[in-house]
């Protein structure tokens, strides 16, 4: 045998024997793998948020409720005894209504503020809390409650505020204005 032969065959050799070791290695190396990932576990947590809606609206006639943001699209209320041509000693009585939006998903407390800067000279405007849509002399002062502040507890139940506007002797004719009542709604928490 040659000596080129005895080394090409060595080298088969040597090279058949890195295979063996290689293979032996990824198969000790699979294998570790495994035992290794059988020993491991995981857990996981996730939440999922969303926020709510909030709003309110208000109606003229305790029925049909709509939104009114800003003084510009107040709604206009309906007094009684035409307010449009009061006299001396006259008293004409509006109501609106104020609830929490259908599609609110919480609860508000209401702030009322009335501005009667553009109100006429010698007309004086008072309020009150009510049970009822009906807004008159009667249901005025069935009412204690005058105050300035209530909370919306629930969907589709509305309070009731009953102005009373009343003209005094130093009413002057052929005077025109106006007052704005704000509801401004802060939110309290989940319904």
């Amino acid at each position: 045998m040659t000596e080129s032969a005895a080394i090409g065959g060595a080298q088969k050799r040597g090279w058949t024997k890195a295979r063996a070791i290689l293979a032996g290695g990824l198969v000790l190396g699979v294998g570790a793998a495994i035992t290794l990932a059988a020993w491991n576990d995981g857990e996981f947590a996730k939440g999922i948020f969303s926020s709510g809606k909030f709003g309110i609206e208000g109606s003229i006639d305790g029925t049909n409720f709509a939104e009114h943001p800003d003084a510009a699209s107040a709604a206009q209320l309906n007094f009684t005894v035409a307010a449009n041509r009061l006299a001396p000693n006259d008293t004409v009585y509006a109501g609106f209504a104020v609830r929490l939006k259908s599609d609110s998903t919480n609860q508000a407390a209401v702030a009322m503020t009335q501005n009667a800067t553009s109100a006429i000279p010698g007309t004086t405007a008072t309020h009150k809390i009510t049970t009822s849509a009906t807004c008159n002399q009667a249901a005025f002062d069935a009412s204690t409650d005058s105050g300035t502040s209530f909370n919306l507890t629930a969907i589709n139940s509305p309070v009731f505020v009953c102005f009373k506007v009343t003209a005094d002797n130093t009413l002057q004719q052929g005077q025109s204005g106006s007052i704005i009542w704000d509801f401004a709604a802060t939110s309290t928490g989940a319904l």
